[in-house]
């Protein structure tokens, strides 16, 4: 298995950014996904998740702002993130939920600054 995270970058406070993750060597329409997130000096925490019939759930740190979505034809999952604050700067993941440990790659960086 295989995820491959796209899209990250640098961005003023109350900007946007849409991050790609394509997946591969699974058959991704039957897995829940999800948006992982590290911050500077903390752990790894789960921040939006879809399921495989596309329902939707998210920490509340980022409800109202981001909004996960996939596109089974594509065993892609994206994460449309507004109204960033700095403390949306983070590595951020994608994954199977719950999590694989297999399943970790590279990330992409987003940071919030002016």
């Amino acid at each position: 298995v295989q995820f491959v995270e796209s899209g990250g970058g640098l961005v003023q406070p109350g900007g946007s950014l849409r991050l790609s993750c394509a997946a591969s060597g699974m058959m991704f329409s039957i897995y829940d996904m999800g948006w992982y997130r590290q911050g500077p000096g903390k752990q790894r925490d789960l921040a939006a998740v879809i399921t495989n019939g596309g329902s939707t759930n998210y920490a509340d740190s980022v409800k109202g702002r981001f909004t996960i979505s996939r596109d089974n034809a594509k065993n892609t999952v994206y994460l449309q993130m507004n109204s960033l604050k700095p403390e949306d700067t983070a590595v951020y993941y994608c994954n199977a939920s719950p999590s694989w440990a297999a399943g970790w790659g590279q990330g992409t960086q987003v940071t919030v600054s002016s």
